[in-house]
């Protein structure tokens, strides 16, 4: 024991006595560090004999080994210290000198003061007034050009880390990696993104350090505004409609800070920060070939004669080019950035001309004539743009990774407008349907993310409240023996409230498969008993879920993806079919999208538009147009669902029902199938006057 405690003693006074000697730390945070290392107090430790002292280094070591779990702490403090001595020296303690036997009697005395070593400036002298002002600025005025917090907290982190030296000059000189930058806020318009959001300071107009530190911060600012809004959207998906829903991708601005200032293409790393999905650049090339390679101003091109690019002759070697008022404003559509106040109609506008005659389904002639001009100025070509636009930037909502790379990236994707569902394993589509998805208004199907983890045969089902409020509690005023003759079963609880449900079987508003997702809209995918809505162009007939026109092809195509040894078959799973739920739980959840694209590129490149049948994309449009509503810090607040059971006070007649029949014609209503009119409405009113 006594060999162990001056083993402990002398680790101790070897790491106390280094630490008189070392050198300064080279910063502040450094010698923190240090005086946040705990110190274990040997102050109730008697002093060693003569024994312990003399003990020879192997058995030194053996006590070292032998000693408690105390001495293992002082050693693990020891090592953990930025300023160490070496290792022989804390764990294999020699014979003492007798000034060093003295030192280990008498307490150690206290270090004299001394001044940390300088280190170098990371700051160039030419620099240090432009560092002198950030400085200043970020400490007194960062909400100034930094609104968001967390941002305002990385850049001041950031700049401090780097002894405020400018980060897009040096020497009051733009720097490649600035140029870079600028270059790809310049073009946010390839990416559906407003270049007027990102505004990029004149560095060349800024002669003093003042002014150079401001177009640092300016430019730093528009940097993270890009990053942000092309990772996370220009807009909230709740400012759009209250039934949209995914996860939440953030930018850290502390990771972009340091990305974009160690990049070696600071642009490439700027425009990464866009969505990767092969849709979304299938988009941007079309959105790139609609404008010409540029945004191009709204006005429209005036008519005038037919030019073309002169042609060179025996007797005229060197034609002029021909000369119109405007070519600038060609050049300007077509995307054609040289020589932009040219009148010349040269080759590179002939190029750019038959280019856009050659996407528009014009005979790609190089000739302006009447049918180009109009094609320019065709409004569907707008309309198409901002199609495109409002698709870009809902795509930037959806998860960067929308399979689950367990299962090689498997997901299933549905797009509302297309009325259509895939699944996608590998980067392949492996197998789509048609579906029906919920009407325009208060029974659109929602728009989410989330994960299927398993599948219902002969399902249950569970009338939602907002069904059961909205259409059974009215047709039960109006015919008691609804339910009935609809095969569904009502409870009423002792508190009032109200469950309906329809048990498994052939004619179940489910079919005989449903397919869980749990979400909070209490929407699903599920087979259907009415299949004659999927001959329909127009499939928009529910009340939210998606009923899906093949679901056991559906059923084998995910679980043979999630448990490929079981082998599931079409076959097998119609063998499930009967009277009694069954669940087949995914060992592996995937992932499921439901998307609303009303612009996307098939597999041959062409570019396919749908109807906006709920509304998003004007809706979108309006928000993406006032810039006031475009921040993400502003959600807008709407009002959700309402889950909870209903309470009712249902007609008498309910439990007393014979003899009364009015007809399917409410079931039919509910399922979106096509009936014969209602009955007159003299004898709804009598009807509920019967039962008031």
């Amino acid at each position: 024991m006594l060999m162990a405690v001056a083993a402990t003693f002398l680790t101790v006074s070897a790491s106390n006595a280094f630490a008189q000697t070392a050198p300064a730390q080279n910063n502040a945070a450094e010698l923190a560090i240090d005086a946040a290392v705990p110190v274990p107090d040997t102050s109730i430790v008697p002093p060693p004999t003569a024994a312990d002292i003399t003990a020879t280094p192997s058995n030194a070591a053996a006590s070292t080994a032998a000693a408690p779990a105390s001495a293992d702490k002082t050693e693990t403090t020891a090592s953990t210290t930025p300023a160490t001595a070496p290792a022989a020296s804390v764990t294999t303690p020699a014979a003492p000198s007798d000034a060093a036997a003295q030192q280990a009697k008498e307490p150690a005395a206290a270090p004299a003061a001394q001044e940390p070593a300088k280190t170098a400036s990371k700051v160039a002298p030419a620099d240090q007034p432009v560092a002198d002002k950030l400085r200043d600025t970020l400490q007194t005025q960062a909400s100034k050009f930094f609104d968001r917090k967390n941002e305002r907290a990385a850049v001041e982190k950031f700049y401090a880390a780097r002894d405020y030296a400018p980060l897009w000059t040096e020497g009051g000189t733009l720097t490649a990696r600035a140029k870079s930058v600028v270059s790809r806020l310049n073009d946010a318009a390839a990416d559906g993104l407003n270049p007027a959001e990102y505004p990029v300071p004149n560095f060349g107009s800024a002669t003093g350090p003042d002014a150079l530190a401001e177009a640092d911060l300016k430019l730093t600012a528009s940097m993270l505004d890009y990053a942000r809004q092309a990772q996370s959207g220009q807009m909230h998906w709740s400012q759009v409609s209250a039934d949209i829903q995914y996860p939440e991708h953030p930018v850290d601005p502390n990771e972009v800070l340091a990305n974009i200032s160690t990049a070696k293409d600071a642009s490439m790393a700027l425009q990464a920060y866009n969505p990767p999905q092969k849709l979304y650049k299938e988009l941007r090339a079309k959105l790139a070939e609609l404008r010409g390679q540029s945004e191009g101003p709204v006005t429209l091109l005036p008519d005038g004669p037919k030019l073309s690019l002169a042609k060179k002759t025996k007797k005229n070697p060197n034609p002029v080019a021909m000369e119109d008022a405007r070519v600038p404003q060609l050049r300007a559509k077509l995307g054609v950035t040289e020589n932009p106040d040219d009148t010349h109609y040269d080759a590179t506008v002939a190029a750019a001309v038959r280019k856009f005659q050659a996407h528009a389904g014009l005979k790609a002639t190089g000739v302006l004539d009447d049918h180009t001009v109009k094609a320019i100025n065709s409004p569907k070509r707008d309309r198409e743009i901002d199609t495109i636009v409002v698709n870009m930037e809902r795509w930037r909502w959806l998860p960067r990774q929308l399979g689950a790379p367990a299962l090689g990236n498997a997901y299933a994707i549905l797009n509302i407008p297309d009325f259509t569902l895939k699944v996608m394993h590998n980067g392949a589509e492996v197998w789509k349907t048609r579906v029906v998805v919920g009407k325009p208004g208060k029974h659109a199907t929602p728009l989410l993310t989330e994960t299927m983890k398993y599948i219902t045969v002969n399902p249950t089902w569970n009338v939602p409240p907002s069904i059961i409020n909205n259409e059974y509690l009215p047709a039960l005023q109006q015919d008691p023996t609804v339910l009935d003759r609809m095969g569904l079963k009502l409870q009423q609880n002792r508190d009032g409230t109200i469950h309906i449900s329809q048990p498994p079987g052939e004619r179940n508003a489910l079919g005989r498969i449903r397919f869980n997702f749990p979400n909070k809209f209490l929407v699903y995918q599920h087979d259907t008993p009415d299949k004659n809505l999927f001959s329909r162009d127009v499939r928009a007939f529910s009340h939210g879920c998606m009923r899906v026109q093949n679901p056991d092809q559906y059923a084998s195509v995910l679980l043979n993806i999630a448990m490929p040894n079981e082998h599931y078959t079409p076959e097998k799973i119609r063998s499930m079919y009967g009277n009694s739920e069954r669940d087949i739980k995914f060992a592996t959840p995937i992932p499921v999208n439901i998307t609303y694209q009303t612009a996307f590129v098939d597999d041959a490149g062409k570019l396919h538009t749908r109807s906006d049948i709920y509304g998003r994309d004007s809706a979108m449009l309006a928000l993406l147009r006032n810039s006031k509503n475009k921040n993400l810090e502003a959600v807008v607040a709407h009002a959700q669902p309402n889950y909870s059971r209903p309470r009712a006070q249902l007609p008498v007649a309910v439990n007393d029902r014979s003899g009364y029949d009015s007809g399917p014609n409410f079931f039919e209503r509910l399922f979106g199938i096509p009936t014969q009119a209602p009955p007159p409405a003299a004898e709804y009113g009598q009807r509920r006057r019967i039962y008031r």
